[in-house]
């Protein structure tokens, strides 16, 4: 058994509220709080990173664990790291002291924890010479909105913040069965224009290309609206593997999306979390809408689903056995 027996997520103190949002967009600031359901989101200050960010919350899971039993480090955060084509994973490993580890970098976009836990498990069940593994992470991917762009409204959500999850042999909320899919469809739907080897930073840059663009908006809208709801639907109940859900750990979406996927399900409002003041970090969602659950919404025995969907597109889902919390929420001060 494999099991999660620490969590951790970091949070800047800085926010844009919907007020901001609308300020910003001229979308109608009732549309950007009930609609898109950002009433604030988290925001880091520029100097803050995503290792920063990654290694705060891993700081937080560590804290009563020796760093030299740690085996493996997976980095869960964004691709948008303190520099391009960079091992983010091994940067955070030398910083946290990880002598005996290993590390690499996963990427799966906003399913990076999702996807990383699978890996995780089915690595540490293969190995067993692995007995504790850290994933952690960090994502300031609000840098990459442009609120002058409506083809990319529904990136509006993106905030900043760190995760982290350690997980052990034996010990901890048993993770169960695990699904993901992938839709090659959508892989150039959302993407930086500037930057790769198509057009790399040495060449002359538009600004705008600098940010997250839909270079086809229409038809990404059609493709999703045949397939997302359907393709949550089917690694939630494939993970759940016909057992009944207690919790949803779900990614932060759209209020009408986030609703239509729990009355899919049966589930009702008290057995999810909505994030809208926190907006959508990325891999971080799941491991923070479980955590505020553990105030009083889990109890032990609970069976939980944590989901994700990450543009290209990956949906994922992985269930497990909620026994004790493990939760650390770090909020950042202010200066």
């Amino acid at each position: 058994m494999i099991g999660i027996t620490a969590s951790a997520v970091w949070l800047p103190h800085g926010r844009e509220d919907a007020a901001f949002v609308a300020r910003q967009t001229g979308i109608p600031q009732s549309v950007v709080a009930e609609k898109m359901g950002l009433v604030e989101k988290c925001r880091a200050h520029p100097d803050v990173h995503p290792s920063m960010m990654a290694i705060e919350a891993a700081r937080a899971v560590l804290k009563d664990t020796d760093p030299e039993s740690v085996d493996l480090l997976i980095w869960t955060g964004s691709e948008y790291k303190d520099f391009p084509v960079w091992s983010a994973g091994i940067f955070v490993q030398h910083q946290l002291g990880l002598t005996k580890a290993w590390a690499f970098d996963l990427a799966a976009r906003c399913s990076s924890n999702v996807v990383g836990l699978r890996v995780a498990k089915d690595l540490m069940l293969a190995r067993p010479e692995i007995r504790r593994t850290l994933l952690c992470g960090g994502h300031r991917t609000g840098d990459l909105v442009n609120y002058q762009d409506p083809d990319a409204r529904f990136l509006f959500n993106l905030s900043d913040g760190g995760s982290a999850l350690l997980l052990e042999r034996d010990a901890g909320n048993p993770l169960l069965e695990s699904s993901v899919i992938t839709d090659g469809a959508f892989s150039l739907d959302v993407i930086i224009p500037a930057g790769g080897t198509r057009n790399p930073n040495r060449n002359p840059l538009d600004t705008n290309d600098t940010y997250l663009r839909v270079p086809d908006v229409v038809g990404m809208r059609g493709r999703l609206a045949d397939r997302s709801i359907e393709n949550f639907l089917r690694v939630i109940r494939q993970s759940s593997a016909g057992k009944a859900i207690d919790f949803l750990a779900l990614v932060h979406l759209k209020r009408s999306a986030h609703d239509a996927i729990l009355e899919a399900l049966g589930l009702g409002a008290q057995q999810s979390i909505y994030l809208d003041h926190y907006g959508h970090f990325g891999a971080p969602d799941q491991v923070l809408s479980m955590g505020l659950a553990e105030t009083g919404q889990l109890t032990a025995g609970d069976h939980v689903v944590l989901a994700s969907a990450g543009i290209g597109y990956t949906w994922s889902a992985i269930s497990l056995e909620w026994r004790q919390p493990t939760f650390t929420l770090i909020q950042e001060a202010t200066p």
